[in-house]
């Protein structure tokens, strides 16, 4: 903002609903908010900052500004966050949170944008015993193509299906698993969420599953396949949205994600639930790949299909070949290697899939690279998944 410089701070969890610029000459001042230093050091730094020793008004008021808006790890904060989990537990719907951003909240206006993404283009050659696909949850805009590559496999027949969506969760606790039995409503209309599979798996899932999971009520990436999903089957889809948490233990740690109980415990419910209900499911996972460039903390620029995203498209093709083989053990310890220094946000829900339904074959409809801003890139994909 040319005519505000400064760092801008927002809440991601959304908390708070508050935004901050702070002006350049006091970002260093964010240094003291981290409950080691004191107000001591707090007026020392704005003293050699202004040249002034009458910083209390000044020191005074970024404390307030700060507390005020959610911004401290303080009485203040915790009443916000409480206030926010009760809401969304008690909320009836899960109402939505990107229309008018990520894709129009004007209902023609939205159905003329994905008639524009999927419409026009020959359907993909039907696939046998077809029981799920991939799908970005890149921004719309930037995806479309492989949304479409995804999408339009599906066929009519798959409506009366529950839609078990295996989506990431940015922001959700690792190694847990994100549940809600709220209907989820879009400018298209609004959903039915299975309810007794949501209650099954809360009940048998083990300490994993985080029932009414704040992070629904944020989150994108189930909210993208919902407004697919309504687009081609009508607003009254029936889903079963599962959040999906990092498989951090296993990714910094060691030994599979299953070595951790609650994560065993999940996966083999809802292994046992996938082989119980058989057709009445079908499977959507919800999955973006490399995260590369100065946007994600790396210390080189990043081009889509250019230098270093060449081969990162190399690395990225291997661990899709692993998928397409319903290889689990070989997936995974792809992305260990360093420490998945390729920053896939789809592997949680990718091994998930995996473990929940061995020996699916998949076959890859579509790979894309995409500069979400001129010095970083997203990678993702279209793919589709068929029974043994």
């Amino acid at each position: 903002m040319p005519d505000r410089p400064g760092l801008f701070i927002r809440d991601p969890y959304r908390y708070s609903e508050a935004v901050l610029i702070i002006p350049p000459p006091l970002i260093e001042c964010l240094r003291c908010f981290d409950g080691r230093h004191t107000d001591l050091d707090l007026r020392s730094l704005l003293v050699r900052i202004t040249a002034d020793l009458q910083v209390g008004e000044l020191e005074k008021h970024l404390i307030e500004a700060f507390s005020s808006a959610g911004f401290l790890e303080d009485e203040a904060f915790a009443r916000i966050k409480a206030d926010r989990q009760r809401e969304f537990a008690e909320a009836p719907k899960r109402e939505p949170a990107h229309a008018g951003g990520a894709y129009p909240a004007e209902i023609d206006a939205l159905r003329q944008t994905l008639a524009r993404y999927l419409d026009g283009a020959d359907p993909n050659a039907p696939l046998p015993d077809l029981c799920g696909i991939a799908a970005p949850h890149v921004s719309p805009e930037g995806g479309w193509q492989s949304y479409r590559a995804a999408y339009r496999a599906l066929r009519p027949e798959l409506k009366d299906r529950t839609f078990v969506i295996l989506a990431t969760s940015h922001y959700g606790a690792p190694e847990h698993f994100g549940l809600t039995r709220k209907p989820f409503v879009t400018p298209l209309g609004e959903t039915a969420t299975d309810t007794a599979l949501a209650n099954r798996l809360e009940a048998q899932g083990g300490p994993a599953v985080i029932m009414e999971d704040y992070c629904h009520s944020f989150e994108h990436t189930v909210e993208f396949q919902v407004v697919f999903l309504q687009y081609i089957y009508g607003p009254d889809i029936r889903i079963l949205p599962i959040l999906c948490g990092q498989y951090a233990n296993s990714l910094y740690g060691g030994g599979p994600p299953e070595a951790d109980p609650g994560v065993r415990q999940f996966l083999e419910t809802l292994g046992e639930m996938a082989a119980c209900e058989g057709d009445k499911l079908f499977w959507i996972l919800a999955i973006d790949m490399a995260h590369m460039g100065v946007r994600y903390q790396d210390d080189f620029p990043a081009y889509a299909g250019r230098g270093v995203m060449a081969e990162v498209a190399e690395r990225d093709r291997e661990r899709i070949a692993r998928v397409v083989e319903s290889d689990g053990e070989g997936f995974w310890n792809l992305v260990r290697q360093n420490r998945d220094d390729l920053k896939w946000c789809g592997s949680a829900p990718l091994y998930t899939f995996l473990k929940v339904l061995p020996q699916t074959r998949g076959v890859l409809l579509r790979y894309e690279q995409w500069n979400i801003d001129p010095q970083s890139v997203v990678s993702f994909a279209g793919m589709a998944f068929s029974k043994p």
